[in-house]
């Protein structure tokens, strides 16, 4: 019987991509910045949701075949849903950041003042 699930052997392990965690070059201002512009397209995206929610909303299917009101609800439902992903994508991606910031300063205080 073979195994579905094979465990790599060493040399495709070494394979594997290392990226250094190494923050050094990352400045705090960098952070913040890139939340600020990270806020400014998320908050943009989320003002386009709303706009297209209340196209919407105020533009009712006329149809009186069924499958074409599924059809038009179902596309409807995946356009809003999308953009509030994005939306909330990027409001993550901003949350993120600037807690990124907060832990440089942090880090970077308490290096110095333990030196």
């Amino acid at each position: 019987m073979t195994d579905n699930n094979p465990t790599p052997n060493n040399s495709e392990k070494s394979k594997t991509i290392s990226v250094p965690n190494n923050l050094d070059n990352v400045s705090p201002l960098q952070c913040l910045m890139s939340a600020i512009i990270s806020g400014s397209i998320g908050y943009a995206v989320y003002l386009m949701t709303q706009a297209i929610a209340t196209t919407f909303a105020n533009k009712p299917i006329h149809s009186d075949n069924t499958f074409v009101i599924n059809i038009s609800a179902a596309v409807r439902s995946l356009v809003i849903g999308i953009a509030s992903l994005a939306s909330s994508i990027f409001a993550i991606v901003t949350l993120g950041l600037i807690a990124l910031a907060i832990q440089l300063t942090w880090q970077r205080l308490t290096k110095k003042s333990s030196v």
